[in-house]
């Protein structure tokens, strides 16, 4: 999946940021939040003040951006007719998933964050003044967790990135079913592309199948997942490090690979573009042929386009890791 650059007013609301942090307060910050979320702790516990804040703007923010727009495009590309109105941001830290959303969605109207860190919430709301969206300038924030929200609440579109999996088990599977009951269109969860990020996304898919949910992506269709151990399905989106990125992270590296997981489903009245399978590996060049490896119908198989094959081929080598065919 190709990855996608900060808009410009919020790369520089994050700059304004972190201004009077020294850098190497902003480098001890960002690998002790590293660490942090390595350990599977929750953000309240990783972040837990300014230069906490700070160092994830720096540091994951980019990242999640990148994974959650990779996902939406994904989306979009099945359910090109969905327009929602509301969105409700699940787990919402800094706001970044609202900030792609607005890009995805041009038709929302307004947007709720959803967060229990006082500290992402205040950053959130100072990030999205510096947006030129009147919806995301006016979106309401809502310092609970998912648990504690509204029975009664209803939104189009709700989405949880990295957000869901800091849950126990039981704890994670409750706030599924209670984002679900609180999406009217399209529900869309991202977790980290780790084995343990996929089996939490797996988990969820079951229960939102047995919910009724149709899925959106990354599947063509309800079967049962063909992944097993060692492979699990994550992508990957490459995205340019900022100097501030680089510096806090002390890398050299001027870009970075963000590996996640998700799975998209929606109600039975979201209209769905049918696709034969998604590529759920990197494609392989050969100079006799282009090799495709796809999941579809509950299968994994193989596509070995020959080079003979001109039209085919062609397209073929225009295809990415994530690409649906």
């Amino acid at each position: 999946m190709s990855g996608s650059e900060l808009p410009i007013e919020l790369r520089q609301a994050i700059k304004a940021f972190i201004r009077d942090i020294p850098q190497a307060e902003l480098s001890r910050h960002a690998r002790a939040m590293s660490e942090s979320y390595r350990k599977g702790r929750h953000s309240d516990n990783a972040v837990r003040d300014d230069e906490d804040v700070a160092a994830y703007l720096a540091t994951r923010l980019p990242a999640t951006y990148a994974a959650v727009t990779s996902a939406l495009e994904a989306s979009t590309g099945r359910a090109s007719s969905f327009a929602p109105q509301s969105l409700l941001d699940v787990g919402a830290g800094p706001g970044t998933a609202s900030w792609a959303a607005i890009e995805a969605w041009p038709s929302l109207r307004s947007i709720t964050l959803l967060d229990s860190n006082p500290r992402f919430l205040a950053a959130a709301e100072t990030l999205a003044h510096a947006s030129t969206s009147p919806v995301l300038r006016s979106a309401r924030l809502l310092r609970s967790d998912v648990a504690a929200l509204d029975p009664a609440s209803r939104f189009d579109a709700v989405i949880a990135v990295y957000a869901l999996g800091e849950l126990s088990e039981p704890a994670y599977s409750g706030a599924v079913q209670k984002s679900w009951g609180a999406c009217g269109g399209l529900f869309l969860i991202v977790e980290p592309g780790t084995p343990s990020g996929f089996a939490r996304v797996l988990s969820a898919r079951k229960l939102l199948l047995d919910e009724g949910a149709n899925v959106v992506s990354p599947c063509a269709g309800a079967y049962g997942c063909p992944m097993t151990a060692p492979q699990w399905c994550h992508f990957t989106v490459r995205l340019a490090r900022s100097r501030a990125h680089r510096q806090a992270k002390d890398a050299d590296v001027p870009f970075e690979d963000e590996k996640f997981s998700y799975v998209a489903v929606a109600r039975e009245s979201i209209a769905l573009e049918r696709i034969a399978g998604r590529i759920v590996a990197p494609p392989r060049r050969f100079k006799p042929e282009m090799r495709l490896t796809v999941c579809a119908d509950g299968a994994i198989s193989e596509h070995i386009i020959p080079s003979r094959t001109k039209a085919a081929f062609k397209a073929a080598a225009k295809k990415h890791w994530g690409d649906a065919i």
